[in-house]
């Protein structure tokens, strides 16, 4: 199987793990009005499909040397199950994500939602294996509170400015109503991305699970497990958020049938380019020690994923359009707060004591 053996392949695969993981959304974003359960389904025949694709081709790419599956001969079942467990556990994570984008936007969503991950990610590495240094690890956590805890601010403030400008406009012509969709309130958005959150920070635990020891499972197969997870799961959650909406009125699944090639099509993309990070992850941490991406590095690349995707919801998707000063203000102390807070965890097993 192919694998990386320099210090740059490493590099590569973490920056484009960092623009996948960071990216994907976009294209639940681009469906327009298209229910997100429904969208979910094509995301996840993407993502298996494109660990599929990438299994038999670069798992087998060298046959003199060990292929995928041979490792899945001498895999320990318990690693198998494991790297399965964390496809489950994501899946909903993620499914509960994509929800909170579909009401409240990528630039909450994801700084929340993945933001809090990160926190219980540090708190339990640390409380397993306690290396580097807590001051910078723990203030760091901290940091990344007091950022999830500002943009919670900011789109509360926002979300309450967006139903004041309504009212108004119903005052002065109660045709108002007809021109579009009432804004929800902030409070389903923020709840919708600190449940996923919680889930999210115990995911790739079981996947590190899954490829420890000497029957741990490899990259590709490691790929292929969790698609699997997460595919078998979705005909399991798709219909239950279909009967009871997080927002909207229930539907039937065969409304699935009734979206446009294009959605189709996109929801195929989010899912393959949702795996494509995260294979590139799975296969960054195999890089022999020698050459591996130093932790640093590694981390800041990792979590970057989470600021690309705030950009994209401010920058193209303009989330915040029509924000008051004062909200701007928060979101930017929020990005400065979220920077700081990555940048002292990052640093924190360079300076351990």
């Amino acid at each position: 199987m192919a694998l990386p053996t320099t210090y740059w392949a490493a590099l590569g695969l973490l920056i484009i793990s960092m623009l996948s993981w960071g990216s994907w959304a976009n294209t639940q974003k681009l469906t327009g009005k298209w229910r997100f359960e429904l969208y979910y389904y094509d995301f996840s025949f993407g993502l298996a499909l494109c660990a599929l694709i990438a299994a038999f081709t670069l798992g087998n790419l060298l046959p003199k040397e060990l292929t995928f599956e041979d490792n899945f001969l001498i895999a320990a079942k318990r690693q198998m199950a494991w790297a399965f467990a964390g496809g489950l556990v994501f899946n909903l994570a993620n499914m509960l994500l994509v929800a909170a984008i579909s009401v409240s936007g990528m630039a909450v969503a994801f700084p929340i939602g993945i933001g809090l991950a990160l926190v219980i990610g540090v708190v339990g590495n640390y409380a397993l294996n306690p290396q580097g240094n807590p001051i910078l690890l723990f203030g760091g956590a901290l940091l990344v509170v007091v950022a999830i805890l500002v943009n919670a601010f900011a789109y509360s403030a926002y979300a309450e400015a967006q139903q004041d400008e309504r009212k108004k406009a119903l005052r002065i012509d109660p045709r108002a109503k007809t021109r579009g969709p009432a804004p929800t309130g902030a409070a389903r958005g923020i709840l919708l991305s600190v449940v996923a959150g919680l889930l999210m920070g115990a995911f790739y635990p079981l996947v590190e699970m899954g490829r420890e020891g000497d029957g741990g499972v490899s990259p590709y197969g490691l790929a292929l497990l969790f698609a699997g997870g997460v595919l078998i799961s979705t005909f399991f959650y798709v219909p239950f958020f279909l009967t009871f909406p997080v927002d909207g009125v229930s539907i039937e699944v065969n409304q699935y049938f009734k979206a446009t090639r294009k959605q189709h099509v996109l929801g195929l993309l989010g899912g393959i380019l949702w795996m494509v990070g995260g294979l590139s992850n799975f296969l960054a941490a195999s890089t022999p020690s020698t050459v591996q991406v130093g932790p640093a590095v590694a981390y800041a690349l990792g979590q970057g994923s989470t600021l690309v995707s705030a950009l994209w919801g401010l920058i193209v998707w303009k989330e915040f359009k029509g924000a008051s000063d004062r909200v701007k203000m928060l979101i930017a102390v929020m990005l400065v707060l979220f920077i700081s807070g990555l940048a002292m965890i990052s640093l924190a097993p360079l300076q351990a004591k």
